[in-house]
């Protein structure tokens, strides 16, 4: 396998399908895998070839060590993305975790830049974080992932299961909540945020701040829901893509 198809999961594309011009490279969030992104890939098959990250250490990575540092696991997709540079215009999307790896990728892309950065459920990256859930026991952390939504239940309910998943869901957790922005140059690109009108993680005031980290336009959503909105939003998320990004189409 090479690296572009060891990170790089193309999704709901079955073969011979046409690919369209705009390539949509989306991060899931801690815990989470390139598959999350099916059904936003359903709802923009005739717009976007939707490519969704795969981190180390999970399901077909599982043998891999996480990545628990934002920055290198950033190093290493934009990497892999600057060998896959071409002529067709490309967006980042990416949820809580996900947002700021977008984020930092973004920033590492250079005359690859992305036409637009559709990021949900994060604070701006200047907000620091100052909680510690990868410090917790197994049981806190469980209880704080399910709190959350993203994880069903059931799986962490299963003690073999929950072996598997909790080490990787505390590296990323790790990943999280130590970020810290370097205090880089703003983007140049469109930037949209999304979050939940009842969020935890993300309150409305955190999610607007977002606007400081480009030059370009900014919009701000704010979707019913917690955390984890996004899965009963995919055709709201899905419009804004397209209106973020047919203008570059055209």
């Amino acid at each position: 396998m090479t690296q572009t198809a060891l990170w790089l999961r193309r999704l709901d594309a079955p073969a011979g399908t046409a690919v369209p011009d705009l390539q949509l490279v989306c991060f899931p969030h801690a815990g989470g895998s390139a598959g999350f992104y099916r059904p936003l890939a359903a709802e923009l098959a005739d717009h976007a070839e939707v490519l969704g990250v795969q981190y180390p250490g999970r399901q077909d990575r599982y043998a891999e060590p996480v990545v628990t540092d934002v920055h290198r696991l950033a190093d290493q997709v934009a990497e892999v993305l600057g060998q896959g540079a071409g002529d067709r215009p490309r967006a980042l999307l990416g949820h809580s975790l996900g947002a700021v790896v977008a984020y930092e990728v973004a920033a590492r892309l250079g005359d690859s830049a992305p036409v637009a950065l559709i990021v949900s459920g994060r604070p701006a990256p200047s907000r620091i974080r100052r909680t510690t859930a990868h410090q917790l026991s197994e049981d806190a952390l469980a209880e704080q992932v399910m709190s959350l939504g993203g994880t069903d239940s059931e799986l962490l309910d299963h003690p073999e299961l929950r072996s598997l998943l909790l080490p990787l869901i505390r590296g990323d957790y790790q990943a999280s909540e130590t970020y810290r922005f370097g205090g880089g140059p703003a983007l140049h690109c469109p930037v949209v945020a999304f979050t939940g009108d009842d969020d935890p993680l993300t309150p409305v005031a955190d999610a607007r701040v977002w606007a400081e980290h480009t030059t370009g336009a900014f919009r701000l959503h704010v979707l019913s829901g917690g955390h984890f909105f996004l899965t009963e939003h995919w055709a709201a998320v899905a419009r804004t893509v397209r209106s973020s990004t047919e203008a570059v189409l055209t």
